[in-house]
């Protein structure tokens, strides 16, 4: 029987996938150090693209988990490639997945946030993909797997990823363990009747969580004050107030400079030992203005009991 170079290649690849034996699930990864699109977790998982850390042991145990969700009009594979989270992950041994969001839009995907505008001007209706759930299927396959341990699952992305990211720390805290939006906090939808006020029935999550944000001064899509609407109508100190309100942070902020173009803004002694902090760089614009060494050692700060 002949074999097309491509079909032998998807056979090498397919043999390569990390299983673990002891697994009361199929994981299935690439080798370690590289990245590729996977069904998650068995053939007819969710399919996301991950990216292994070098090194990485399965028979070592499961090891932290970090989402990178990307922009709008964008894809994983983008955002994987412009954010170098890879290489922090290579670095610290966390599996990192991007997956594509469910709606598509332009040249890319928009995440469904339901009763948020997409940059299109639309709000996602019944019939488009719960992305909370799929995110959440994709989670739960790799903790089941014995691949990624379910105390340690944190989210990060950028702009419309970022206000994804802020909505799963709304509606899952309890899978959560911390969070870090990108030009992209938010803390529930705007108020219909006032889009300068954050409605704060639309976000009551179950446990405190630790919030820690990236912006650009000089973003002009998503401004650090707001006023574009429904999908970005209160400003992003609105925001990092809420979360300093559910986290039900006491001490009065505090700002100080990290670096020489970076301020953050930071409320302290909150519930649980949480934090919501905001670091905001002064040249930065609507990209990617992350010290991705300093997200992942707030991240690893942070653990979330047992579901």
């Amino acid at each position: 029987m002949h074999l097309s170079p491509m079909r032998l290649f998807t056979l090498a690849f397919a043999a390569s996938l990390i299983v673990p034996a002891s697994a009361s699930a199929a994981c299935m990864l690439p080798p370690p150090g590289q990245s590729a699109v996977v069904p998650v977790g068995s053939e007819d998982g969710p399919r996301a693209l991950v990216h292994t850390p070098e090194g990485y042991d399965p028979a070592q145990g499961p090891v932290p988990l970090v989402f990178l969700l990307h922009g709008s009009g964008g894809t994983g594979a983008a955002m994987l490639r412009d954010s170098k989270l890879a290489e922090t992950a290579d670095a610290h041994g966390f599996i990192l997945v991007a997956p594509d969001a469910g709606i598509p839009l332009e040249r890319g995907y928009a995440w469904n946030i339901p009763g948020v505008p997409t940059v299109a001007g639309e709000v996602p209706g019944p019939e488009e993909r719960d992305d909370v759930e799929y995110i959440a299927d994709i989670a739960d396959a790799l903790a089941e797997g014995g691949c990624a341990d379910p105390a340690r699952v944190y989210a990060t992305g950028l702009s419309g990823g970022g206000r994804m990211t802020s909505w799963l720390g709304c509606v899952e805290s309890t899978r959560y363990a911390a969070i870090a939006p990108v030009v992209g906090l938010r803390a529930g939808r705007a108020r219909r009747e006032a889009e300068a006020e954050v409605d704060p029935a639309t976000c009551t999550p179950e446990n405190p969580m630790p919030v820690l944000a990236f912006n650009g001064l000089k973003d002009n899509t998503n401004p650090l004050a707001g006023g574009q609407g429904m999908r970005w109508g209160y400003s992003m100190h609105a925001a990092e107030q809420r979360w300093a309100q559910i986290n039900a942070c006491r001490a009065a902020p505090t700002t100080k400079w990290v670096d020489h173009d970076t301020y953050e803004e930071r409320y302290g002694d909150c519930a649980d030992g949480t934090v919501v902090a905001s670091r905001i760089d002064v040249d930065g614009g609507h990209s990617w203005v992350v010290d991705n060494e300093a997200m992942w050692a707030f991240f690893e700060r942070y653990r979330r009991a047992a579901r």
